[in-house]
């Protein structure tokens, strides 16, 4: 059962929540053959219990010690853009797509996730276009990332940040 994984890492992302298990999203990801929703929360506030259709099995939580088993599992992970997240995910091997929130003030995540796509190693979007980017992207088409060498990882982060040129 091919299987999408979420994750928020340990802050709150309800909007993210929210449109991952509307009613149009869980369609779409139907479409593309996903059956199964893993829900990492954090401290949200929105807790999808079920949905209106049987189509998809859930297992929703706030926590754990590791995501490593839950990203191992998954066909497709959704995530936040937090660099640890987006570095364990790629580390992993497996297609990402990040959800930048557009609340937070100073926005690095964006950079981040912008320069990681134009790298090729991931697929970015905001809640408004994440429908539309699943309609349209290529999985096959993202390059694996250099595994193993997580200094390339934070020299590219102090580029981003500009402390390193």
């Amino acid at each position: 059962m091919k299987s999408v994984f979420v994750t928020v890492g340990t802050t709150s992302f309800d909007e993210l929540i929210t449109c991952v298990s509307s009613r149009p999203t869980l369609q779409m990801l139907r479409k593309l053959g996903y059956r199964k929703l893993v829900l990492q929360i954090g401290k949200g506030k929105v807790v999808p219990d079920s949905f209106a259709s049987t189509a998809f099995s859930l297992i929703v939580y706030r926590y754990k010690h590791s995501l490593k088993e839950d990203i191992k599992r998954s066909d497709l992970i959704i995530s936040h853009a937090g660099a640890g997240s987006c570095l364990e995910i790629l580390g992993e091997g497996k297609p990402l797509v990040v959800v930048v929130n557009e609340k937070l003030m100073d926005n690095h995540q964006l950079e981040l996730a912008k320069q990681l796509h134009e790298e090729g190693y991931l697929f970015y979007c905001t809640c408004s276009t994440l429908l539309e980017l699943f309609s349209s992207m290529d999985l096959s088409s993202l390059k694996p990332f250099p595994p193993g060498k997580p200094e390339l990882f934070s020299d590219f982060l102090d580029t981003v940040m500009g402390l390193k040129k």
